[in-house]
């Protein structure tokens, strides 16, 4: 193959991947939305994760399950072999509720939801339920960052709905 052939094989696979992804929001876009509402986005562990939601439909949807869940990611960064770094995301924790169960939403529905989640009592990783425990935490979580949000997600058939919020969950007092 010749270099301009090569060129151009590149930018069709470029052209078609960002046309999937346009086609995929598209797809989202003309389904419905979720905007989630939060009083507040800071809690301590076991302290109740409150909120609502809106959910609009813009067109018929067949769904199997409504939820709301508060989930935690772990991210690490490793420094590795010739200063390399390596970035690793894990999901660490998933709690909720199941809000509605198998459904079918008519076109132009419009629903409000409440929903309250327990965020967890130990939301410090492990061996940090004491002063030791946290200062040894700080000195060996560098590189280490637990996000936390609240997740509300319609799964349907074909493409889901789905919304997210950031928010905080850690301990009262410092250690």
């Amino acid at each position: 193959m010749t270099p301009d052939r090569i060129n151009t094989l590149l930018v069709f696979a470029a052209l078609a991947a960002v046309a999937g992804v346009a086609a995929y929001y598209l797809a989202r876009y003309l389904k419905g939305s979720i905007t989630i509402s939060l009083p507040r986005t800071a809690f301590n562990g076991g302290e109740q994760v409150e909120g609502s939601f809106q959910l609009i439909t813009r067109k018929e949807v067949n769904a199997n399950n409504l939820t709301a869940a508060l989930v935690a990611t772990e991210t690490t960064r490793e420094r590795g072999y010739k200063g390399r770094t390596t970035t690793h995301t894990r999901e660490i924790y998933r709690g909720g509720q199941t809000l509605e169960h198998a459904r079918v939403y008519p076109a132009g529905y419009q629903g409000s939801y409440n929903f309250k989640i327990a965020a967890p009592e130990g939301a410090q990783p492990f061996g940090q339920d004491s002063a030791l425990g946290s200062a040894l935490g700080l000195l060996t979580s560098f590189g280490r960052r637990i996000d936390w949000r609240v997740e509300v997600r319609l799964d349907a058939e074909g493409v889901d709905l789905a919304a997210s919020r950031k928010i905080s969950v850690g301990r009262s007092g410092f250690f």
